[in-house]
């Protein structure tokens, strides 16, 4: 190809051209992600922080929560800048790091927990759209509600992000408003106990707290990791340093209730399934019914959000499918997942800690690449030329979060942080000093 040719190359028939319908305003944009927010994760993350499964007393839970979703707003605005301001996907803004093909490595990394994640989320819907049926109605069939709730997310997903958009808009609200009863009926009939099992309680401000910490900003680091696959339809006019008070606002107070509300019932039952957790807490009332319908629709919410949008554009990338067809496809491919077998604690906080460690990596090779070899500018053409320099594979940045991961695995509690450090130096020192992938320089201080 010449490079008349090149220079020529119709962006607009790529499936993951540039956005330039901007959808979301920032009250959209707000709205969508409190709705999105809501997931089994942190309910888990709750009931893991305090006894019997965790070191922390009440207070402690509260500021470590606090903290890691504080920072979760900071670095989901961090990485999700050249996605707002290019309008561009996260497998396109990964292109300079990793290549066009070495990307399918960490663009897999984050499309296969996106499925598991979509397919576990499904199941606990399922479940509690099958205990309100079997309490209201006698139908206990959970097999059959789970492909009902399958097929109902995979009609909502062909409508693309403006059919998302108004499910997340509606259902907000029922979410919002949910959680905060929930939490006052928990603290009237529950006081005392709350008071005995985690106010007096001494607790821990060393390991256990740092950990909690970690725990806290670390379901959200699939986010983090192709938060550009959701700013990139934010409206040019928010700037980009406004979005973290967006992201505040839609992470921080919903999700401190629901980690609270975990950290509470946990105490008190010992569950931290939120279907076990509410049936044992408020038995035959219509608060269950309520709380259950609650959970039901945050999976829907969460699932087309955070975890369908992901595992769709990856899927395009690889297959060149449009999306209207690529999500109903992840829906499917999630059932293979085997759900069922992943939603129980166990294997659960498994999953959590090993994607922890990788998405802390590929995060630091991001931002390292982005603010510091191309000072925040990028070559819209250069990005899309399929004969380009970051065509091929850039072994610096596969290193890179290679090493860091590894490390970050090896101290599991803490490996989002713990990788962070590793990652960013091996990429550097490898794009200074070697003379690895040369041409993936193009555009950066190193670029001769």
């Amino acid at each position: 190809m010449s490079e008349q040719e090149k220079t020529s190359y119709d962006i607009s028939k790529d499936q993951l051209r540039p956005s330039d319908t901007r959808v979301m305003d920032p009250v959209s944009y707000t709205l969508a992600w409190i709705g999105g927010n809501i997931s089994v994760a942190i309910f888990m993350v709750g009931a893991s922080l305090v006894p019997p499964a965790g070191k922390l007393n009440l207070l402690q839970a509260f500021i470590a929560l606090l903290t890691g979703l504080s920072l979760t707003a900071v670095v989901l605005t961090i990485n999700g800048a050249p996605g707002h301001k290019y309008g561009i996907p996260y497998v396109v803004q990964a292109r300079p790091v990793f290549g066009t093909t070495g990307l399918k490595l960490p663009a897999l990394l984050r499309g296969i927990p996106a499925l598991v994640w979509f397919g576990v989320q499904s199941w606990v819907g399922a479940s509690a759209v099958n205990a309100i049926t079997g309490r209201m109605f006698h139908f206990d069939n959970l097999i059959v509600i789970f492909i009902v709730f399958i097929l109902i997310q995979a009609i909502l997903s062909y409508t693309g992000m403006r059919g998302i958009k108004w499910i997340e808009n509606i259902g907000v609200f029922i979410i919002f408003f949910s959680v905060v009863y929930m939490t006052y009926i928990i603290v009237t009939n529950f006081g005392a106990s709350i008071s005995e099992n985690l106010i007096e309680y001494k607790g821990s401000w060393g390991m256990p707290f740092i950990a909690a910490i970690t725990a806290s900003l670390g379901f959200s680091t699939t986010i983090v990791t192709n938060i550009s696959d959701f700013m990139k339809d934010v409206s040019k006019s928010v700037k980009t340093p406004f979005t973290a008070v967006l992201h505040w606002i839609a992470f921080v107070p919903t999700n401190m209730f629901l980690g609270l509300i975990g950290l509470m019932t946990a105490s008190i039952t010992g569950e931290w399934d939120p279907i076990q957790l509410f049936t044992k807490t408020l038995p035959d009332s219509p608060v269950l019914i309520v709380s259950l319908i609650f959970i039901a629709f945050a999976q829907i919410t969460t699932n087309l959000y955070n975890n369908l949008v992901p595992a769709s554009y990856v899927l395009m990338d690889l297959t060149k499918l449009e999306y209207k067809f690529a999500a109903p496809i992840c829906v499917i491919l999630s059932v293979a997942t085997f759900p069922w077998k992943i939603a129980s604690v166990g294997a659960f906080l498994i999953f959590i800690e090993i994607c922890t460690a990788f998405f802390g990596a590929i995060f630091a090779a991001l931002v390292t690449d982005y603010y510091f070899f191309r000072k925040k500018t990028l070559s819209i053409e250069t990005l899309y030329d399929p004969e380009g320099p970051f065509t091929g594979i850039n072994w610096r940045g596969i290193i890179a979060i290679t090493c860091g991961a590894v490390i970050g695995l090896i101290f599991i509690n803490v490996s989002w942080f713990v990788s962070l450090i590793p990652t960013a130096l091996v990429y550097y020192l490898l794009t200074k000093y070697t003379n690895l992938s040369p041409q993936f320089n193009k555009g950066t201080i190193f670029e001769k």
